[in-house]
């Protein structure tokens, strides 16, 4: 095995064993598609390779998505089976979601790495204080709007998801919570948006990021295939595990373990930032 590769491997491997592992659990419990803890663990890892902080954070973001295309059907899957999907909310807001994504890829690929950081902590911080400070969520009564207004709401959602990494979940989860779905039915369908977000997204940091210097080995374009390799059956096997305990535990507790988890994930990119900066 060349050497470059293995120091890769030796690197990352417990970072993104762990993030597989939590990302998974976290996938299937809260339908976030798992890139709001892998993204953290892949930037953290990375950066102990010697790479530019910028190309880490895309490096990162990227390969984040291309696992989250793998969990999100493993994810939705299993809420499927538990009748927690809206079938028809995924018709209405799926086309502009992929819009929203194409758009957010493109510019998570160009813009600075600095910037990436600074959209994640603050959504991030914006999501976990709505889910902990805001009451209701048990009833399942959605509000009414206009297909327009559903479009700039999916293509804002895809377009944060991509920037960010992330499947979907800790954007669409909050605001269809607030558009008035119920907090279970809100998780199972945004952990079906995973796909929509992860595939085209991770294709497009792919594109982005062909000819960009300074990757390590096994990278195509801003996806690493190592990393991508190591988390994503981990992610899979573990999305099963979140899918079963997001069904049994009070709905207020999910809301406040979403929050609180988030809370601690912005902290976390906040000082990042302050460090990087």
């Amino acid at each position: 095995m060349d050497a470059a590769l293995t120091d890769l491997i030796a690197t990352i491997l417990l970072p993104a064993i762990a993030a597989g592992i939590v990302g998974g659990i976290l996938a299937g419990l809260l339908g976030v598609g798992g890139g709001i803890v892998i993204v953290p663990a892949l930037y953290f890892a990375l950066s102990l390779t010697g790479m530019d902080a910028g190309s880490v954070m895309q490096l990162a973001v990227g390969t984040s998505l291309a696992t989250i295309v793998f969990t999100s059907l493993s994810s939705a899957w299993g809420h499927y089976q538990r009748g927690a999907i809206d079938f028809d909310l995924l018709k209405l807001w799926g086309p502009s979601i992929l819009v929203g994504v194409l758009i957010g890829g493109v510019l998570g690929g160009v813009v600075s790495g600095i910037a990436l950081i600074a959209v994640f902590a603050t959504v991030a911080l914006l999501v976990a204080l709505d889910m902990i400070l805001r009451g209701g969520g048990d009833l399942d009564s959605p509000r009414s709007f206009s297909k327009p207004v559903w479009a700039v709401f999916g293509v804002f959602a895809g377009a944060i998801s991509a920037m960010m990494g992330i499947g979907g979940g800790t954007v669409c989860v909050p605001l269809l919570n607030f558009l008035g779905y119920e907090i279970r039915r809100a998780v199972g369908t945004s952990a079906a948006i995973g796909f929509i977000i992860g595939l085209p997204g991770a294709l497009t940091y792919m594109v982005t990021g062909l000819g960009a210097e300074g990757l390590p080995p096994l990278s195509v374009g801003y996806v690493n295939i190592a990393a991508a390799v190591i988390i994503i059956p981990l992610t899979v096997m573990f999305a099963r595990v979140g899918v079963a305990v997001a069904h049994r535990i009070p709905r207020r507790a999910l809301r406040l373990s979403f929050g609180v988890f988030l809370l601690l994930t912005s902290g976390r990119m906040f000082y990042d930032l302050y460090q990087a900066l």
